[in-house]
């Protein structure tokens, strides 16, 4: 097929009886597969089945290699902190990109550039370079990359299926990115004493190419009216702010993750936990399951995500999703079993699914085409930054009234702020597409 002369119609080939089809028996609650039938959907998202493990692999050998290159915890977080000033500049300024030119051109262009940025870091570690300043700084680019994609990739999803399948393709996306936060590090474990640290950054590599054969394959997604009129500059990112503040549900959509993230993420604490509170069942142990509770829960939500595909009133299940996040994290906060605190982390990884799902398609839905790159561009920012935010008020937090208190204060300021919010404000109770 010659990409260059598909119609941007192309990804809504499937009839209407595919779209309307009712779903019964067992198949209400499993996920809803129905945006796969759309050919330049499943391209997209059969791409991201592979990065999602691959950029994992990256994500584990970077801090390993720095902090075997240091023997330093704190180079391996300033080296975290390197990469988020990138992505936060290139993410906003990539929204604006994504809304003035071809996405699938800029996809082509920046996932080429993240598949390069991954051989330099081989290269480096085949190599016995052992810099950390080489480290920081492709750690950087990969990073300035990876924020100028994100945005096209997410504002494409709107032009591929319908309307009504946003959150359905939001679920299938979502569930493969967490399932990848699962694998990917366990594979990285067991990969590095087999072949080495090195060729994680070269299978990472590989898989990239599959994406950008992917990305090949899709239809051109040219801007829609007028915006390929424009210059992507700082007047096109400030207006994208001029209008998430016009229209109140997107403002509110952003303001829920932030309450949930900076309020109620407590994965700063989670070493502590494991040290102190859990120590009986193995520090090792409780550690592990501490960290892969949350997207395991988030699978498991993805898996019977069903039922999303019916649900209208968006700005309600975002609301329900935030406080049952905020009431689990602090359940957690209160348990002093490991086996109960996973529990309830698991929950809070299903809540998290369904608010990730929900604000998504509120942002697809509810925005117009000529600003859905610039949505998503700020709503990488709101993804990255708020854990981020998060780890440093736990951590304080913690440090002066102990880390189960800080964790169980945190889930209760959640409920306590969103529950204000939607009562305050009635724009995103009232939202539904």
């Amino acid at each position: 097929m010659d990409t260059s002369e598909s119609s941007s119609t192309e990804p809504h080939s499937s009839s209407a009886d595919d779209t309307k089809q009712p779903r019964g028996g067992w198949r209400r609650w499993a996920m809803d597969t129905r945006p796969l039938r759309v050919p330049a959907y499943r391209r997209l998202w059969s791409s991201t089945i592979v990065t999602a493990v691959g950029s994992q692999l990256t994500a584990v050998a970077v801090p390993k290699q720095i902090y075997d290159i240091t023997g330093s915890s704190a180079w391996v977080g300033a080296a975290s902190l390197a990469g988020l000033l990138p992505l936060i500049v290139f993410a906003l300024w990539g929204g604006a990109v994504a809304d003035t030119m071809d996405r699938r051109k800029l996809l082509l262009i920046t996932n080429s550039g993240i598949a390069v940025t991954s051989v330099l870091f081989w290269l480096q570690a085949v190599t016995g370079f052992d810099s950390v300043a080489v480290l920081m700084v492709l750690l950087a680019v990969q990073q300035a990359f990876w924020g100028l994609n994100a945005p096209a990739r997410n504002a494409s999803i709107a032009r591929l299926v319908p309307e009504e399948q946003l959150p359905a393709a939001n679920a299938l996306g979502s569930t493969v990115m967490q399932t990848g936060q699962v694998v990917g590090p366990l594979l990285a474990g067991v990969l590095i004493p087999v072949v080495g640290l090195p060729e994680l950054y070269l299978i990472d590599a590989l898989a990239l190419c599959v994406t950008v054969w992917a990305v090949y394959r899709l239809p051109s997604l040219p801007p829609l009216a007028s915006a390929s009129a424009r210059r992507a500059g700082v007047r096109e990112i400030v207006a994208g702010f001029r209008y998430i503040s016009a229209h109140k549900v997107l403002l509110l959509s952003f303001l829920a993750d932030i309450i949930a993230m900076v309020f109620g993420m407590p994965r700063a604490l989670f070493p502590q936990l494991a040290s102190q509170t859990y120590a009986p069942y193995g520090e090792g142990l409780a550690l592990g399951l501490l960290f892969a509770a949350i997207p395991i829960g988030a699978v498991v939500g993805g898996l019977f995500s069903g039922t999303f595909s019916r649900a209208r009133r968006h700005g309600w299940m975002v609301i329900g999703a935030v406080v049952a996040w905020g009431a689990a994290i602090t359940g957690f906060g209160l348990s002093d079993s490991l086996w109960l605190a996973v529990v309830f982390l698991a929950v809070a990884g299903v809540a998290d699914m369904v608010s990730m799902v929900f604000r998504g398609a509120i942002l697809l839905s509810a925005a117009t085409d000529e600003m859905r790159g610039r949505m998503q561009g700020v709503f990488t920012v709101v993804v990255a930054g708020g854990p981020r935010l998060a780890d440093v008020l736990h951590g304080t937090a913690g440090s002066a009234f102990g880390a189960r208190t800080a964790v169980a204060g945190g889930g209760l300021l959640v409920v306590a702020v969103m529950l204000s919010l939607a009562l305050a404000v009635p724009a995103l109770r009232r939202y539904r597409i």
